[in-house]
């Protein structure tokens, strides 16, 4: 059920941000870039990027990463009216669409020449699953926007998970936590929908590769050898 009072949104939003960053202040955290850091500030002149989270991880990286040239991609659903308000709470914008949808309404948003953000941030397996599936729309937004996609992975030292879909993750205080990046994948401009396939299998190689070093130096304390990404090799449609 969506909430439509915009007053108890935004005083949720408020709320859950006030948490969040009293939670993730109490956290061990580190930054773990697996070659140059890309972060937003750090991006390179003229470079955009969209960052690939999964739904389940979204706090820590919105606070790692977030800022002022940032867009999340928000759902219509009731938890993405809560999750707006806590994102809007934080300083970033939003871009209503999903990636389970296609993207089509949010490439339209992003190649508009007055839009205001740089970057932009996805759950590419929200809003509602599988879990820690990728969905083609978000390499259809790169393709047609010239953004590339970064891969993020993020692990918690044993936190709690919610009984949801996602089995959304929430940290202990006082633990480990960690984000994981490394290098971007480009997607090539205008691909036809037989060619999305391949890319989408390397964006979810990629976060299986990134989340599972995550998670293991979030319990251990130690990097671990980046396991090697499994997907196939790419073939391009002709």
């Amino acid at each position: 059920m969506k909430i439509r009072n915009r007053h108890l949104i935004r005083a949720t939003g408020w709320t859950a941000t006030m948490g969040a960053k009293g939670l993730l202040r109490t956290l061990r955290n580190h930054y773990l870039p697996l070659g140059p850091s890309l972060r937003p500030a750090d991006a390179a002149p003229g470079a955009r990027h969209i960052y690939s989270i999964w739904h389940e991880n979204l706090l820590l990286p919105a606070l790692t990463f977030g800022c002022r040239d940032l867009a999340v991609l928000i759902s219509g659903h009731a938890d993405g009216q809560l999750l707006g308000a806590l994102i809007t709470s934080m300083g970033m914008g939003m871009v209503h669409g999903s990636s389970t949808r296609g993207g089509i309404d949010a490439v339209r948003k992003l190649t508009r020449p007055d839009f205001p953000y740089r970057h932009l941030a996805v759950t590419p397996d929200g809003p509602r699953g599988p879990r820690r599936v990728v969905q083609p729309g978000i390499v259809y937004v790169a393709s047609r926007t010239g953004m590339t996609i970064i891969p993020v992975g993020v692990g918690y030292h044993a936190p709690w998970r919610a009984g949801s879909w996602d089995r959304f993750a929430l940290p202990k205080p006082f633990t480990r936590a960690c984000c994981v990046v490394s290098e971007p994948v480009a997607v090539p401009p205008d691909l036809k929908a037989d060619g999305l396939e391949a890319y989408r299998l390397k964006v979810q190689a990629e976060m299986d590769r990134l989340n599972a070093v995550a998670e293991a130096y979030a319990e251990t304390g130690r990097v671990p050898a980046p396991p090697a990404a499994t997907a196939p090799p790419l073939k391009l449609a002709s």
